[in-house]
């Protein structure tokens, strides 16, 4: 009977043959017998080796880089468990330490209970954070911290990489959970809900690592060791599965400072109120009727007076297509695009007014109180 190339699981090949080489054998009527003699072994599709070496790179090095600075944050109101979520300790200094996370996790908190790797619980204070971001830093006590997490960045990190998550996923029964996957996209936009608007995208990281309600706030690590990214979100249908997102950790690293010293984010504005191309009813109501062939862009409802905006022409009816470059669909778009910016910068928008392309500086300002 002709013999056939099998592989053997990685547990008998270790059994059979020490751990580290992997073979191939022959399987001659049912029997396995001594290893392929001939020079190469072709299956039509792989050239097989007399012997080949595998090398698995496995992340339990990673995992002890960043294992002791992960953290389980649980989040009262009223005496009660509002949510739960992970953090990292990114920081620390002569008196505290200073843990990221997200801000959904720590959102109307009244008391902060923060666990530790060694199952110590602390209180943590809170002391900034943005809805936006979705981004908020807590501080304990230095004394109770043993690690401090190594910062990375993302952009160095290339699709495919091996990416592993640390985490609490469901909650604080399963603390210290280690998920591992692939980075499977970047630059992702995402849209989002949040508190105060419905109308806003998140540039994030792709990842197929499991996620789960829990994972919140946690840090996305490369095989170094280095935390690349914030744990934030993850797609949730029944056709969906292993889409998780997120935050990349040098976007997170720009506003730091500012969460740490409890700092409100300034946001700018460019004064007016606007609707999305695709809201052709409310358009109606406010006596705006866009013609079929344009499905992108956002339209000027109001124009507020003395703003950038009014300052530099726009008008009701005015469809913005563009803000230095960079194409805004809807609202949400629009948004992200205006708060990569801060208040007293000049921007230039391109917009659409009678059919035709115009283009305008404004200078950003901010939210009156």
């Amino acid at each position: 009977m002709r013999g056939k190339i099998i592989i053997l699981g990685t547990i008998l090949v270790a059994f059979l043959l020490g751990g580290g080489t992997m073979y191939y054998f022959i399987e001659e009527n049912g029997k396995l017998v001594a290893p392929v003699n001939r020079e190469t072994y072709t299956t039509g599709v792989i050239q097989c080796s007399n012997d080949i070496t595998i090398d698995e790179t496995g992340i339990s090095t990673a995992v002890g880089e960043i294992y002791d600075a992960t953290v389980t944050i649980q989040n009262y109101a009223n005496n009660r468990l509002v949510s739960s979520g992970s953090g990292f300790i990114y920081k620390k200094d002569e008196n505290y330490g200073y843990i990221m996370t997200n801000h959904h996790v720590i959102d109307g908190s009244e008391q902060v209970l923060i666990t530790l790797s060694n199952d110590d619980q602390i209180e943590g204070t809170v002391l900034g954070s943005d809805e936006y971001l979705d981004l908020a830093v807590v501080r304990i006590d230095a004394e109770h911290v043993t690690q401090v997490a190594k910062i990375g960045t993302s952009e160095n990190s290339n699709l495919g990489d091996t990416v592993f998550t640390v985490g609490s996923p469901v909650g604080y029964e399963y603390r210290g959970t280690v998920t591992r996957g692939t980075l499977s996209g970047k630059n992702r936009m995402v849209e989002v809900s949040i508190a105060s608007t419905n109308d806003f995208v998140m540039r994030v990281l792709q990842i197929d690592a499991a996620i789960n309600p829990g994972n919140s706030g946690g840090p996305l690590v490369n095989v170094n060791g280095e935390v690349i990214g914030i744990n934030s979100l993850k797609l949730v249908e029944d056709e969906i599965e292993g889409m998780g997102f997120a935050i990349p950790i040098e976007y997170a690293m720009e506003y730091i400072d500012e969460l740490e010293a409890g700092k409100e984010l300034e946001r700018p504005l460019i004064g007016i109120s606007m609707l999305n191309i695709t809201d052709t009813y409310r358009l109606y109501q406010n006596g705006i009727i866009i013609d079929d062939d344009i499905d992108s862009g956002v339209v000027v409802i109001s124009v507020s007076k003395n703003s950038g905006a009014d300052k530099a022409g726009l008008k009701k009816g005015d469809i913005i297509v563009s803000v230095n470059g960079s194409d805004v669909s809807n609202a949400a778009y629009l948004k992200y695009e205006l708060y990569k910016y801060h208040v007293g910068d000049t921007i230039e928008i391109v917009y659409m007014r009678n059919s035709k392309m115009h283009t305008a500086k404004v200078t950003l300002t901010k939210i009156e109180e």
